[in-house]
């Protein structure tokens, strides 16, 4: 479920129903879902936004700033086999958060590049560092306890 912002109001919920017709004038489908209701945020019958996610399909999430569009292509960077940049072009679905799913152009192990887009070069070469690794010549983060919930 979704707030008005689109973020995310509720993790999960069970749904018990679904119409068979997508409404041709908004492109929509009905359906009905039980979610938990800690202080009765919600009113029983209430409409809401929600996002629902069914089946399944081999693909990639890649942060939406590591892909870059031109008017023929969506485009990636990834760590050549030699340690240089290459640029390769992907096949998009949809955005699922701040994410695209990227449903062909990649293979697993590939490492994306997804920092300083703007400064790279075909065969520049380049560091791969882990997703925590501070930038050469800054001082680690201070650890912060993760919020209760």
């Amino acid at each position: 479920m979704l707030n008005a912002d689109g973020s995310i109001a509720a993790d999960k919920g069970r749904l018990i129903f679904t119409a068979t017709a997508v409404d041709p004038k908004l492109g929509t489908v009905p359906l009905r879902a039980e979610f938990a209701n800690p202080g009765a945020r919600w009113l029983p019958g209430q409409f809401v936004r929600a996002r629902v996610e069914a089946g399944e399909q081999e693909a990639f999430l890649v942060p939406q700033s590591a892909v870059v569009q031109t008017e023929q292509a969506r485009l990636v960077w990834l760590v050549g086999p030699d340690g240089k940049a290459v640029m390769r072009p992907v096949q998009t679905g949809n955005w699922i958060g701040s994410r695209w799913v990227v449903t062909g152009g990649l293979k697993p192990g590939e490492q994306i590049i997804v920092d300083n887009l703007i400064k790279l070069r075909p065969g520049a070469p380049v560091q791969p560092r882990g997703p925590n690794a501070a930038a050469p010549g800054a001082a680690p983060a201070a650890p912060n306890p993760a919020p209760a919930r």
